[in-house]
């Protein structure tokens, strides 16, 4: 039931082969611990639920976490419902577990120079600079990222064509800074592509085996660069986006043009990243409110 499951999820859903990917995880999870305690799908308890949820977080899951593994495991027993599998939700009175709302860890504008003067003299290097460009200059996802072909990108208009979550399309700016390192890139990259890899000959950022890159690869190189260059922030390839949104923002951007460009469907989403630091809301203070300033006194 578990493939018509996810086939539905991707023919009338549209939902993206990672998220789809991520929903197989999760539920055949929770069918190993069902297994593990004799159980099977339409004969579970809340108490045996309740047990899942304690497994989950006795490993050390957040709650964030668990709560998106619940999500997926009643829209299962929703999809079993209506086939007539299952009379009822065993998770109906199960209530999603309350979450600490943190704040996205960001790069300072100085910060994001440092890391990205960066020595490119071989293609690999070059490979790396143009990657971590190409995250903070759109914003996009690292999934996006990676699954970027030569075709989507446009070097005369400075714009990107990406397929985020619900294979939904959206157009991207690439900066000045970030073209020139592209055009030099993509020029040299014809010479290390795997040819006979259909797939490879069309991705626009290559592994070292001439292959089409992968998130995980991703996070390989760029764990690698931060060991070299001694950086001591905590950065993931996620922070390149979360320093586009929140750059953007502090230098005044319209919230709602910040979500397009990020690709949420919803502003809540976006929100997050209104977070400024406490010298930008100093001087927004400073200029916009009237008594905050001691006027001079004129000499009588």
């Amino acid at each position: 039931m578990l493939d018509k499951y996810l086939s539905y999820l991707k023919s009338i859903r549209n939902l993206s082969y990672h998220t789809i990917r991520a929903y197989r995880e999760d539920i055949e999870r929770y069918q190993e611990f069902l297994l593990k305690n004799k159980a099977k799908e339409d004969d579970v308890n809340i108490s045996l639920v309740r047990a899942f949820i304690a497994s989950l977080s006795k490993s050390g899951l957040a709650s964030m976490t668990i709560n998106r593994i619940l999500s997926g495991i009643r829209g299962y027993y929703r999809f079993m419902q209506q086939h007539g599998i299952m009379k009822s939700d065993p998770l109906s009175g199960i209530s999603c577990l309350k979450s600490e709302s943190k704040l996205p860890v960001f790069l300072f504008e100085d910060e994001v120079e440092t890391l990205l003067d960066m020595n490119s003299t071989d293609f690999l290097k070059l490979r790396d600079r143009a990657l971590f460009e190409f995250l903070y200059s759109t914003g996009c996802r690292v999934s996006e990222a990676v699954q970027c072909n030569l075709t989507e990108i446009d070097l005369k208009n400075g714009t990107t064509r990406v397929t985020g979550k619900g294979n939904k399309e959206r157009m991207l700016f690439i900066g000045d800074t970030a073209l020139l390192v592209l055009k030099e890139y993509i020029t040299k990259r014809k010479f290390h592509v795997k040819t006979e890899s259909m797939d490879a000959a069309k991705a626009l950022f290559l592994n070292k085996d001439g292959m089409r890159l992968t998130s995980r690869g991703v996070r390989y190189i760029l764990h690698r660069c931060l060991e070299e260059m001694a950086f001591k922030k905590n950065v993931t390839p996620h922070t390149f986006r979360h320093s586009f949104a929140t750059h953007l923002l502090n230098k005044g951007a319209d919230i709602r043009v910040v979500q397009e460009l990020l690709g949420h469907s919803s502003l809540t989403t976006t929100q997050v990243y209104t977070h400024v630091s406490l010298k930008r809301l100093k001087e927004v203070y400073k200029d916009a409110h009237p008594h905050a300033i001691m006027k001079e006194k004129k000499n009588g």
